[in-house]
């Protein structure tokens, strides 16, 4: 971790699991996703993801579509930052590897920062099934704006 200054967010207390879910759900993309936080930690975060129907992209074998979990990487490593920021930030670039086809099963997503800089953090995010097994992985660039 960076010894940059902490936002003043970070600065208050930690967010509880709750207040993080409410702030994950203020977005209706969000919503639509079926997420829920089961936990939150000081640069970390682990999220489920509810299937949906809507992701298959292979009517014949039933697989979810790349993009989700490309969309699941980076607003798990994003969110991860949530510790330090109090919010979701803007992605500056986005790395996603697949490993498996995500079949019709619920998501879970585990995020962890890596560096926290003063403009710019990177974090890292992994989506698993229910059994555990690797789906995809990636690692996001987040910019730290100014407060308006």
């Amino acid at each position: 971790m960076s010894d940059a200054p902490k936002t003043e967010a970070a600065k208050a207390a930690p967010l509880t699991r709750e207040q993080v879910e409410a702030l994950l759900l203020k977005g209706p993309f969000h919503q639509w996703l079926g997420l829920s936080v089961e936990d939150v930690g000081e640069g970390t975060i682990r999220i489920r993801a509810k299937w949906r129907p809507e992701w298959v992209v292979n009517a014949e074998r039933g697989y979810a579509h790349g993009g989700i979990l490309a969309t699941l990487v980076d607003l798990t490593a994003d969110w991860a930052l949530v510790s330090k920021t109090g919010r979701g930030v803007p992605t500056v670039d986005l790395r996603v590897d697949y490993h498996r086809a995500a079949m019709q099963h619920d998501l879970i997503c585990i995020g962890k920062v890596i560096k926290f800089g003063g403009q710019l953090c990177v974090s890292e995010a992994q989506v698993l099934d229910e059994e555990g097994r690797l789906l995809a992985s990636g690692r996001g660039v987040y910019m730290i704006p100014p407060k308006a």
